[in-house]
């Protein structure tokens, strides 16, 4: 399978799954990888997803063996192409609950879109960051003009995009690109204790603050400051809330479960 979503307790792991070819995206594993983003968005019972590629790569981009073969109807191609993947993109970004990428290894072109859509962007020591799409006469999609200049600058990113630079993990780190990296035996491990992390913490109150910051950059202060009281007043009338107060005023840990 070209996408492979699995599902244990609250976490689903979704695994870009084409090793032999660096877990490239042909049209099929984007509209794959759509329908296992929508599964894990309708899904009540998964409280994070973690995204990540099977063997040595992370995601190479697109695939440009299948591009080349095209010919003259690869302009048809790349929009039946880009149409699943940034609907996925999309449905990661904005799902009512956090998204952590494991970068196991280069990402590069759509692949470096899929790796900076987490929440939480764990790279392994021998991780890469490419655009790419300048070497193969392209610009970029799958939301690279739109991330790249929020995290790293506007500056940055320009240079990044057009001079087609690749970043090792500890420059992307450096850049903003990455939150944490590890070295590549650990990665596994922290994968799983930040998902552990996350699924219990208060869901719903999370998804709201994604929200909030995915709104912020296009939001003027007063109508970001509306958006947060009407966040923080609904938050105050879920279990989550009425749980996390009385364990703070208890002085004990508190319990984030709605099953």
């Amino acid at each position: 399978m070209a996408i492979d979503l699995t599902i244990e307790g609250k976490t689903a792991r979704i695994v870009l799954n084409r090793p032999e070819v660096g877990n490239a995206l042909d049209t099929d594993s984007c509209r794959a990888l759509l329908d296992a983003v929508h599964r894990c968005e309708a899904d009540p019972a998964i409280r994070v997803v973690i995204l990540t590629g099977a063997g040595r790569m992370f995601c190479a981009g697109g695939d440009v063996a299948g591009f080349s073969s095209a010919g003259s109807d690869l302009p048809r191609l790349l929009r039946d192409l880009t149409a699943p993947l940034h609907m996925a993109v999309a449905r990661l970004a904005r799902m009512p609950k956090p998204v952590i990428t494991a970068v196991n290894g280069a990402a590069a072109g759509a692949g470096l879109s899929l790796a900076l859509i987490g929440d939480i962007v764990l790279a392994s020591d021998a991780a890469s960051f490419s655009v790419a799409y300048p070497g193969v006469g392209l610009s970029p999609d799958g939301g690279a003009t739109f991330l790249l200049p929020k995290l790293m600058g506007l500056r940055r990113a320009q240079a990044f995009i057009l001079l087609n630079r690749k970043l090792s993990a500890a420059e992307a780190l450096d850049q903003g690109l990455a939150t944490f990296v590890c070295p590549s035996a650990d990665l596994a491990a922290e994968t799983q204790a930040m998902a552990e992390r996350l699924s219990a913490a208060p869901t719903l109150a999370i998804g709201r603050s994604r929200m909030l910051l995915a709104d912020s950059f296009a939001a003027a202060l007063e109508s970001q400051l509306e958006a947060e009281a009407r966040a923080i007043s609904a938050c105050g009338g879920e279990p989550d809330a009425l749980e996390g107060i009385a364990a703070f005023v208890g002085r004990r840990a508190p319990v984030f479960d709605r099953d």
